[in-house]
């Protein structure tokens, strides 16, 4: 993500993960893009970030409030290094609404991730058979209206999302007040 950015908008990007080898291996692809000028990788968490207030104009993550204890106190956290006005998004798996697409949705997630991480790798067939029950459990604990207010009552103003893939992803952005 964070090469992507430095190279369809041409500015300086500074990453956050809190496992060093995620880190190790950032910083190689970082390096062989030649842009490690303009992005810096940071070891941290999300819930208690190493940044002052109002740090950043914008913010986006990918695939983390599943994994946090208290989304609703990550996105307050997340929002407060935003300077007011600046956007905040987030790119996340979700649970087709439709009978049809949930349907489709369930077969790949039980039988379609497994078995191509089984052909893989043992590793692969691990995270294939996590990420379904992680994502409708996630979803099941707070619903997708839950979760946009869980961003208004962050400070995250103008709240909007977006359903990609049939709705197994979700964009959902705002502005911080």
């Amino acid at each position: 993500m964070a090469i992507e950015l430095a190279r369809r908008h041409g500015c300086s990007v500074v990453g956050l993960d809190q496992s060093p080898e995620m880190l190790a291996e950032g910083r190689a692809r970082v390096e062989r893009a030649g842009l490690a000028d303009r992005i810096e990788l940071v070891e941290g968490r999300a819930e208690e970030l190493p940044f002052g207030d109002g740090s950043f104009d914008a913010l986006t993550f990918t695939y983390l409030l599943r994994y946090v204890e208290d989304p609703g106190r990550t996105l307050t956290e997340l929002a407060r290094v935003v300077r007011p006005g600046g956007t905040i998004a987030s790119l996340e798996f979700g649970v087709p609404p439709g009978p049809f697409p949930r349907a489709a949705w369930n077969l790949y997630v039980r039988v379609g991730l497994p078995l191509a991480g089984r052909i893989v790798s043992p590793g692969w067939h691990e995270v294939g058979s996590f990420l379904g029950p992680s994502i409708r459990g996630f979803y099941e604990r707070i619903p997708l209206p839950a979760l946009l207010d869980l961003w208004t009552e962050a400070g995250i103003e103008d709240v909007r999302f977006r359903r990609l893939s049939l709705g197994g992803g979700i964009v959902i952005w705002g502005k911080r007040g």
